[in-house]
């Protein structure tokens, strides 16, 4: 049986996980991530690699990346929360592992994990949205992981939705993740519970402080019953299923796989999404309509993705 590692290197913490041929997770480890730190990250990963290793027979490693990795899976161009640039990442990792390396993109070695061996098994075509503090994008396209001409595909949150709209962390105004995505839930959230009185009981979990409601809080009270939670999911959910309408007039694909923290709402955010599809997809009642469903690999996705892709 071939043993493979899958890595997965955030902001906040590295996560690196044996993952066998079927996307069965043998052993998982985390390590905070020393994110300013070009060669603290490596030497993480490499620890992490080694430890592994130290008690399985691995075959390859795998490593995802919230970044831009070119099309030969090798070179960090760029990280937005790591401090890579232009790193030649595999390079150095497989001189130091002495082990076989491929570096990809955290959402598409996410998108491939869910579609190896989670919600998207069952078809060919599949787009994952992930949800979570922004808004991530990985595809899949007859059964093959598409990264575009320069291996930068699928950064669906930076999609403009609104011309001239609310600033982005990419320098741009109006994308996607500034209103589908977990903090454009907290900030929606929060400036209405500032005046609006439905917001009552969600405020008083709070402490009596509004700008201290948390994303867990919300779904919590939805799930409760509360109607001015069940409407702030809602109002992401709408976001969420127009921006999902446009990328399917493009890619037509069998299945959206909803994933990141914020899906883990479930129904409560999956139903308006949902609605807000079929309303704003090109012809609804003529032809058949993706699924939109549930992630269901939860944060394993990415090492079992990355762990799988280090065999291709």
């Amino acid at each position: 049986m071939s043993l493979t590692c899958g890595i997965d290197v955030g902001g906040t913490k590295i996560a690196g996980a044996v993952v066998a041929e079927d996307g069965t997770v043998l052993e998982h480890r985390r390590v905070v991530s020393p994110a300013e730190d070009p060669e603290a990250i490596e030497d993480a990963i490499v620890d992490l690699v080694a430890d592994l290793g130290s008690r399985h027979a691995l075959t390859g490693v795998g490593v995802g990346a919230a970044g831009y990795i070119d099309s030969g899976r090798s070179v960090v161009m760029f990280a937005p929360n790591i401090a890579w640039r232009d790193r030649a990442l595999r390079e150095d990792l497989e001189e130091r592992t002495h082990l076989p390396v491929v570096v990809e993109n955290d959402a598409n070695a996410a998108a491939w994990g869910e579609f190896a061996f989670g919600a998207g098994s069952a078809f060919d075509d599949l787009l994952l949205v992930t949800v979570g503090t922004g808004v991530g994008g990985g595809i899949v396209v007859d059964g093959e992981l598409y990264r575009g001409a320069s291996g930068v595909a699928a950064e669906i949150g930076h999609m403009r939705v609104v011309p001239d709209g609310l600033p982005c962390g990419c320098g741009r105004h109006g994308c996607l993740e500034q209103y589908a995505s977990g903090r454009a839930l907290l900030r929606q959230t929060r400036e209405a519970a500032a005046t609006d009185p439905g917001a009552a009981l969600l405020v008083a979990a709070a402490g009596g402080d509004a700008e201290a409601i948390t994303g867990l809080a919300i779904t919590a009270a939805a799930r409760d019953g509360d109607p001015f939670a069940l409407r702030c999911l809602a109002g992401l959910g709408r976001w969420l299923g127009e921006g999902i309408a446009s990328i399917c007039a493009v890619l037509d694909p069998g299945v959206v796989v909803i994933g990141g923290g914020v899906s883990e709402a479930g129904d409560l955010l999956l139903d308006p999404t949902r609605a807000a599809f079929a309303d704003q997809v090109i012809g609804t009642g003529y032809r058949p309509l993706p699924q939109i469903v549930q992630a269901t690999l939860g944060n394993d996705a990415g090492v079992i993705g990355a762990a799988d892709l280090a065999r291709r």
